[in-house]
Order: C-alpha cells, then structure tokens, then sequence
C-alpha cells in the first residue's frame, strides 16, 4: 500500500471517533513513528483508543478511507514492526492499559494490550502470581507488545515465550469485524487455534483489545549459579548436557568472552574474564532445590569448566546477572550501528552456531559476540560494525548468518519477530507453499491490506 494522505473527510471521521485523542501535530506524529530499530517514518495522525468500540470503529474508518492501520505498544521492537513506513494513523494504546481481572482460583488474568509487563507483575506479586513473559524490555513494553511479536526471555526456557501464556483474545480483524477466540482454560480442542495464530503475527491480520492471560504461582525458592569455561565450545557443550537431564533451569544464560570483556569494561571487575560464561538459576519448592541444583551443576561439570559458584545472598544474584544486564549499554557504546539478531536453533547444535558466527567473524573481519537463552537455543548473535566499511561487510556476513541457521535446522527469530528487518529473509526459513497460504490467511482477515502493510511478509 502506498502513502496515503489524510483527507479531510478521513481526518473528520476520526475526529468523530476519538475527539481530543487524535493528534496531528507533526511533533507528536514524529515521537510516534520510530521504534528500537531506529528505523522512523511519519504517520499522518496518531489516535489513542480507550476502548474495544472505539478500536472497532477505528478499523472500518480506515478501510472505507483506506488509510494504512499500525497498533503501536509502547516501541521497544527492534525490527521496525512498528513503524508507519505506509504513513496513515499510528494507534497508541497506552491509555487502553487497564488490568480488568484477576482470577486467583483459576489462574488467569485479564489485561487490556496497553497494561506495562513490569506493572503486571507488581501487580500480581502480592497475589504469589507471575505470567510467564520477562523480555529485557519488561519494565517498558506493553502486554500488546509482547502478543504480537511472541516476546520471550529468560523465563521462557522453563515457562514458554508469550505464546504458550496467552489463552484467548478479543480482538478487530482487518476487515472491521471483531471476535473473540480461545477460552480461559488450559485445555481446549475446538476448532482452528486462532489465539496462537495472532499472537506473533505483529499486527498484521487484527488488532488485539483484551488478552486473557496464563499465571503461574511465584516458585517457593531460587538459586542462580554462574559457571566460566576456558573457552566457547566448553560453555556451548555444557548447556547441551544441562537440557539434556530431567530438572529445567528457569533460566540458562550465555555470554562469550568478547561479551565478558565488553561487559567487564562497562560494568566492573566483578565481571569475570573467561572463555564464556553461563548463568544459570533454577527455581522450586525450598525442600526440592538442593537436588535439582546438585543434577544442573553435575550437568555443568566437564572438560573445560573453569570455575563452578553459587550465589549466597540477593546481593550475590545482582552481581550475577551484572554481565547480563551490562551488555546492552556496553554493546552501543562499541558499536552504535550494531545488528542484533535473536536466530534459534535446536539445543544440541548451538556450539555449531557458535562456531559459525567466530567463522563469519574472521571472514568479514569486524566484531560479533553471542550471548542469549541458551536454554532455548536461542542466541542473540550481534554484529559490531564499527565504520562505514564494516558496516558495508555487515549485510553478507549476515546473509553467512542465516544461511548457517537454516542449515542448522533453526529459525530467524526467537522472540524479537521479523517486522521490516527480516522480511526479505523469509523465504529462506519458510518454503513457497507456506508462505503462499500465510499470504491467504492476510487476506481473508485483512483483505485491503490496511493492517501494519509491509510487515513481516515479502
């Protein structure tokens, strides 16, 4: 869909709908049309829905106007997703951000798409509640957000990413109809699973209004252990045997050792220096833990372990994670222009995928570090280029890139979603037919193609 400009009928009828809550100040429109990818383009108006009849309203005006349609969060996305690159309206939903129940007894919570991750999980402490969901972003990103690109975390190696804790959904197809689908159980065989299918689909087939949400109880208790290795390949091993035994961490970190020292020039010398380094916690009931750790630190043993600790305090477990937490900042500051990839493959194959980025590296001569849920096989694999002429060898080392995760039998994206960065890599990852029938499914829910146009298909 090409630019559209917002007629005065069209700008009319909108006002109609949303009165004050439609913006187009170009300043605003400016703030609202850029995301974490730093890709940006200018919406010609901005509205901010407060209700399901609002939103339902808002669709069938810019299908007769056939006006370009993004649902925005809170623009924590990193592949441009949410970026108006087809101008027309950019939908805020952060004034729809009201938790409207939580069902203690039976385990769910219903949220409208605007709630903040972090304000969710305050709210559901006191409650001994969590849902599952804990991207990096989590005291920022909205639960819309996290629908929509299937966010993930740390969590998600033991709990499942977004999709495995969503159990139903209100929402506005493309063609101005609404629905509800899924229901507030676990178990459900009844008809096409439209819920899954939604969620991860980034705005591009309807536009969600309510969530109902799985919780999961708050675990009794927590250890984290941190284990260094001499190098990556021994750190790459250890996390195939520790999801090879029966006890699953909660969370199964990796850092190489371009990380490490990354991080150790950011953050401290409590950062240790190694070949690589995981982090790993599990979680339970207090007479259970003792056991569960034992089985994962005998997992983390072997050939190449350079030193195997356990946090003892809350103020230990912060120190833990400091390399973690210290990697973004630390990452920006070598590399403004620097690509982060979320690839996954299958849990047994992730020292192949190490090796091959060191490879990619070499080749292309410029910086990439790994580090990531390992757990899952899910990396962040993060190319560095420092001037215009690693920045000109970036694109074919990432072509290598997603080459060797396909051959590798994983995926593009684990978490983060394909948006505008990964939509021209598709069909490595899927073949003719399926793309052919995703294709389908767009136009029956959406069929003037107004939804987020552009995103996330070639």
């Amino acid at each position: 869909m090409s630019n559209t400009a917002l007629t005065a009928t069209a700008r009319a009828d909108l006002r109609a709908i949303f009165a004050d809550a439609l913006s187009t100040d170009a300043g605003e429109r400016l703030t609202y049309g850029y995301d974490n990818s730093r890709r940006q383009a200018m919406p010609d108006a901005v509205v901010f829905p407060t209700s399901h009849e609002q939103v339902v309203a808002l669709v069938r005006a810019c299908r007769a106007h056939r006006l370009p349609l993004v649902a925005r969060g809170r623009g924590t996305n990193t592949t441009g997703a949410s970026v108006p690159t087809s101008g027309g309206v950019v939908a805020s939903f952060e004034r729809m951000n009201r938790i409207l129940r939580v069902d203690v007894d039976n385990r769910i919570a219903v949220v409208e798409p605007g709630v903040v991750n972090g304000d969710l999980q305050s709210a559901l402490a006191p409650q001994r509640l969590f849902w599952p969901p804990d991207p990096t972003s989590a005291p920022f990103c909205s639960v819309g957000g996290n629908i929509a690109c299937n966010a993930g975390g740390p969590r998600a190696v033991k709990y499942g990413a977004t999709r495995d804790n969503v159990l139903a959904l209100r929402a506005v197809a493309g063609n101005g109809e609404d629905f509800r689908c899924g229901t507030p159980t676990t178990k459900g065989s009844t008809g096409y699973d439209l819920t899954r299918l939604l969620v991860g689909s980034e705005g591009t087939l309807a536009i969600v209004t309510e969530a109902t949400l799985k919780l999961v109880p708050l675990p009794s208790a927590k250890r984290t252990l941190r284990a260094t290795y001499a190098d990556v390949a021994a750190a790459a091993r250890a996390v195939a045997r520790i999801m090879a035994q029966p006890v699953t961490p909660c969370a199964l970190e990796f850092l190489d050792d371009q990380c490490l020292r990354l991080a150790r020039a950011h953050g401290g010398d409590a950062i240790p220096l190694a070949g690589a380094m995981l982090v790993v916690e599990v979680d339970g009931e207090t007479d259970t833990l003792d056991s569960a750790v034992e089985a994962v630190s005998r997992a983390a043993r072997g050939d190449g372990l350079v030193e195997l600790i356990a946090a003892r305090s809350n103020a230990e477990v912060t120190a833990l994670w400091a390399a973690r937490k210290a990697l973004s900042p630390a990452l920006r500051t070598l590399s403004p222009n620097k690509i982060n990839e979320d690839v996954v493959v299958p849990v047994s194959r992730v020292p192949e995928l190490v090796a091959a980025t060191r490879a990619i590296a070499r080749r292309h001569d410029f910086p990439i570090v790994c580090f990531g849920h390992a757990g899952n096989g899910n990396l962040h694999v993060n190319l560095l280029p420092r001037d215009d002429a690693e920045r000109a060898r970036a694109q074919p080392a990432l072509d290598e890139l997603f080459d060797v995760v396909i051959g590798l039998d994983g995926t593009l994206s684990g978490e983060h979603g394909i948006g505008l960065a990964k939509r021209d890599f598709m069909p490595r990852a899927l073949d003719a037919n399926a793309l052919a029938f995703m294709r389908a499914i767009k136009a029956q829910f959406d069929p003037d193609g107004i939804l987020n146009s552009g995103k996330l298909l070639p």
